[in-house]
């Protein structure tokens, strides 16, 4: 794939995301995505897998955020295989913190598909709004 077909890719998922519609950035994710946020924070680290990034980050994440995620990508940078994406985010917690964060997302593709996401941003400010990932990730856990 060339840096403009994976620039549209990238497009159409951001594009999506802020209609509310996951569903092209789910599809895009290849089995063995890798998800990376940067700093030493308790959400901070590499999540290896789709399963493991929609169940350890994104599903604790949805459950920690009051109302649907907010963020908006502003400007798209393709080089070869790999997107850069700088967005900002307008949240509220569930505990009633601002979550409004600054990122800048380098994305890699392969064959048209996600392979890694690292997510450069305000790690203390994911600390302070977010707090304690397991304490989202028990909540976001389904029912046994």
């Amino acid at each position: 794939m060339t840096a403009i077909e994976n620039k549209r890719i990238v497009l159409h998922i951001f594009a999506e995301l802020a209609n509310d519609n996951p569903r092209p950035l789910l599809d895009a994710m290849a089995d063995d995505f890798r998800f990376v946020i940067i700093g030493s924070t308790k959400w901070s680290g590499a999540y290896e897998g789709k399963k493991v990034v929609l169940d350890e980050l994104f599903a604790p994440l949805m459950v920690a955020i009051d109302g649907r995620l907010n963020n908006a990508a502003f400007r798209f940078i393709a080089d070869d295989d790999v997107v850069v994406v700088e967005a900002r985010g307008n949240n509220r917690t569930k505990a009633g913190r601002d979550y409004n964060n600054a990122y800048c997302n380098v994305l890699r593709l392969e064959g048209g598909k996600l392979k890694e996401w690292t997510e450069y941003s305000d790690t203390q400010l994911i600390a302070d709004a977010l707090g304690d990932p397991t304490m989202w990730r028990a909540a976001a856990a389904p029912a046994r």
